[in-house]
């Protein structure tokens, strides 16, 4: 296997890791963020808007417990959206447009964040938060529609050497 398909192979299993992760949080969402204010290390805004959301959280589990059903269907989305990914695992050439739609997914994320977030009343602070996932997940699928790239050069070459190897034969 060549350079590039290695690099595309490593950078997406981070990816769909991160994906799959990220989705399996959302489902204890009580739990993880109990833990969390256990263990902040600092007083101040942070610590109490997440306290703030605790006791928002724990007040609908209590109260309409299905809300929570909407974090599943958050999860389920990560892992469909991870399983997706394994198409240009496989032949990212072929598959270069599901990289390109990660691309413009995270880039969505951005305006996303900070027009649904002011809107629901989150700080401005949070929003960055969220906006750096997407940032984060720009890293790696620009790496790999870069090596995506390189991998098409080759094979237009070698298809373009084939061709003049078959016109001399002819």
């Amino acid at each position: 296997m060549n350079k590039e398909k290695q690099i595309i192979r490593n950078w997406l299993k981070v990816f769909i890791a991160s994906l799959f992760i990220s989705g399996f949080t959302a489902i204890p969402v009580e739990q993880e963020l109990t833990y969390v204010i256990n263990h902040f290390p600092f007083e101040g805004s942070i610590k109490g808007f997440l306290d703030e959301v605790l006791i928002g959280i724990k007040h609908t589990s209590e109260s309409y417990p299905f809300l929570f059903y909407g974090y599943d269907w958050l999860a389920f989305a990560h892992f469909v959206l991870a399983i997706l990914f394994i198409g240009p695992l496989r032949d990212p050439v072929k598959n270069k447009w599901v990289i390109e739609f990660g691309v413009i997914a995270c880039v969505l994320i951005i305006p996303f964040a900070m027009i649904a977030g002011h809107f629901r009343g989150m700080p401005f602070w949070w929003r960055l938060i969220d906006c750096s996932f997407g940032i984060i997940g720009l890293l790696p699928l620009m790496i790999c529609l870069k090596n995506i790239k390189r991998l098409e050069a080759e094979e237009k070459e070698k298809s373009e050497t084939k061709e003049a190897f078959d016109l001399l034969i002819a």
